[in-house]
């Protein structure tokens, strides 16, 4: 009997938690061994916890994983285990002081057949008699998140707004993606929100804690592009004051996210190439070849497989890019959601720009509804901030909108006012006008001539 499973016998308080807790509970010694398991685990995952106690037995035997069937102590061993998001948990906690909690997907053998579960796992440190061991968590919530789905529940899913099905197809696909290491090509039009996608990949992946380096291909010259990839020495070319590291450098054990991949020059997509074949690449004007490991995510709102047609595109480098593809859709084939997003943008602009509560008055609802958006996402967002900066009041009307939304409906547009110089506030016309309006702060806001979060601002830091 190993130490754990002598002071959980020893220790009836000890044994009615673990037993009372109404999900699996493992504790894992240094070697991914288990040291003890509760009853809830067994029904869980079919499996005879008795055995997995009289053996040494590790994460395989439990979960019953599909990357390990048929091989006892597969756990960690196999090439699939390095992408297992439950066994970089456990080392996390094993190697660290901090509790780790991560919802992932799993391949099980349950009810005679293969199963995909979602399953919420945390890993917390444990050291005992000088020993490191790992309390492992593991909440099957399947149920709970195709109920979520099913129900249009979820309106958003790391930082992207949206409930039509192309975004709820969307999300899951990004928390597939996220599980697996491979190169991502996402596609859609200007302004659709690719770098939030990547973002988003990566913040669910095992690379979190890792950089997440963005770089606008479409935006930099050929020579300019190369050396912010991949970094240059001193005295590589004038200017070249002292070595600088590359994108790929600074993105090592994270994600780089080439946004406009579809404007590279032919021989920046050799070089880039090789950094997907090899991992390798050297600075400018250096011959010493740095490798790292990164995950590539790209974009693009060309259509690379035209381009690759055309001979503009190296349909190798294609192929190495577009391991998965992934599709945002544009706005005008999800309006729906424009209610959501305008919504969420209100909110935002309102603290930004320091304004009160506001709210868009039907017609100019209808008129959002209505509008095609061919700047998508970006164009909406701009859209809101504009009507906010001229509306007044606490509702936006159509007279506040951007003028390429009044003119499809023949509204006046109201003319932007010059910028004026915000009234200042002093204390003594502070305290007057609380006094007048009985410690009312909403209507002192109103006889001072401010807004009323610019009022709170003043009271917080006012002596």
């Amino acid at each position: 009997m190993n130490k754990i499973q002598e002071l959980i016998n020893d220790n009836a308080f000890l044994k009615i938690l673990l037993e009372s807790i109404p999900c699996s509970v493992l504790v894992i010694d240094k070697n991914l061994l288990i040291q003890t398991v509760n009853d809830f685990l067994g029904k869980q995952f079919e499996i005879e916890t008795n055995s997995i106690l009289q053996q040494d037995s590790d994460m395989s035997d439990v979960l019953n994983c599909y990357s390990a069937a048929g091989e006892h102590k597969a756990c960690g061993l196999k090439g699939a285990c390095s992408n297992c998001q439950i066994l970089g948990l456990m080392k996390d906690a094993l190697n660290g002081d901090s509790i780790h909690r991560k919802k992932i997907k799993i391949k099980t053998w349950s009810d005679a057949k293969w199963q995909d579960i979602v399953v919420l796992v945390s890993a917390a440190p444990l050291v005992y008699h000088n020993e490191r061991f790992a309390i492992i968590l593991i909440e099957d919530i399947t149920e709970l998140t195709n109920l979520r789905r099913q129900t249009k529940m979820q309106s958003m899913f790391a930082g992207l707004v949206g409930q039509n099905k192309k975004m709820l197809d969307l999300f899951e696909a990004i928390e597939d993606l996220a599980l697996v290491n491979v190169p991502v090509l996402i596609q859609g039009e200007s302004g659709t929100g690719k770098e939030l996608v990547a973002s988003a990949i990566h913040r669910e992946g095992k690379r979190s804690k890792k950089p997440f380096i963005a770089v606008n291909c479409g935006a930099l010259p050929e020579t300019l592009l190369e050396s912010e990839l991949f970094g240059y020495v001193k005295g590589a070319f004038t200017g070249a004051a002292r070595d600088k590291k590359g994108r790929f450098e600074l993105a090592d054990g994270g994600t780089i996210f080439l946004d406009e991949i579809g404007d590279i020059s032919q021989t920046m997509q050799v070089k880039l190439l090789r950094v997907l074949q090899e991992g390798t690449f050297e600075r400018v004007g250096s011959e010493v070849t740095t490798k790292v490991d990164v995950r590539v995510i790209s974009a693009s709102n060309k259509d690379i497989q035209k381009e690759v047609a055309a001979g503009r595109f190296r349909e190798d480098l294609y192929y190495r890019l577009f391991v998965v593809p992934l599709y945002i859709p544009p706005l005008r084939e999800r309006p729906d959601d424009i209610p959501l997003l305008v919504d969420h943008f209100l909110k935002e602009a309102v603290i930004e720009l320091e304004k009160d509560m506001t709210v868009l008055s039907p017609e100019a609802a209808k008129l959002f509804l209505e509008y095609k958006w061919p700047g998508n996402i970006r164009e909406l967002q701009n859209a809101i901030k504009y009507a906010l900066v001229k509306c007044k009041e606490q509702i936006i009307e159509p007279v506040h909108l951007p003028p390429f939304l009044q003119l499809k409906n023949g509204i006046k547009a109201v003319p932007m006012l010059k910028k004026s110089r915000r009234k200042k506030l002093n204390t003594k016309s502070v305290r007057d006008a609380l006094e007048q309006t009985n410690e009312n702060k909403v209507e002192a806001a109103r006889v001072l001539g401010v807004s009323r979060a610019t009022l709170y601002r003043f009271l917080d830091e006012m002596p």
